[in-house]
């Protein structure tokens, strides 16, 4: 499975990713509001790397690179909750709208789902602003969701129909 945007490969996984998706995982930058704390080897890394590869090539969740680079992921691990993280160098670029975008319009496409969900940490102020860009509503709050790495974090919740997606595509189409 391959999904190409203007200037992004969303892909299916494969094992020679390890190296690329570690510099990522392993980064306190990139993981500070991920599910698990940074990874501190290589075998960590490789263990998440297997059961992505294990989903299967149909399934949503994608490696994302950027001139035949991995920098990051972004897709559905487990449908309909969505979720995405970068290397920190490619922060601020638009790079990670452009991925997820890409992912929720292709499970659009694909799934019979209505409503596609995120759980987002109350102090990602960035990843907020992405996911009210594309289109999703904050439904609602709780708190001590997470323990990572023994720090008790929060999540808001937010959802995305397929209603929303196609009216906020209608929006952003060129006349």
């Amino acid at each position: 499975m391959e999904i190409r945007t203007p200037r992004l490969i969303l892909r299916s996984a494969r094992s020679d990713d390890l190296d690329g998706l570690h510099a990522v995982l392993s980064d306190p930058r990139a993981t500070r509001w991920w599910s698990t704390p940074p990874h501190e080897t290589l075998e960590q890394t490789r263990e998440w790397l297997d059961a992505m590869i294990a989903n299967g090539p149909d399934h949503p969740d994608f490696v994302v690179e950027l001139d035949g680079r991995v920098i990051g992921k972004a897709g559905f691990w487990r449908l309909p909750d969505v979720g995405y993280i970068l290397h920190p160098d490619c922060w601020g670029h638009g790079l990670a709208s452009e991925a997820v975008g890409a992912a929720i319009d292709h499970v659009f496409r694909t799934c019979a789902l209505e409503t596609l969900t995120a759980d987002v940490d109350p102090d990602n102020a960035a990843s907020i602003r992405l996911l009210e860009r594309l289109g999703f509503v904050r439904t609602g709050f709780a708190e001590r969701t997470w323990n990572i790495g023994g720090v008790w974090k929060d999540s808001l919740y937010y959802a995305l129909s397929r209603a929303d997606r196609a009216a906020k595509g209608a929006a952003q189409a060129p006349a």
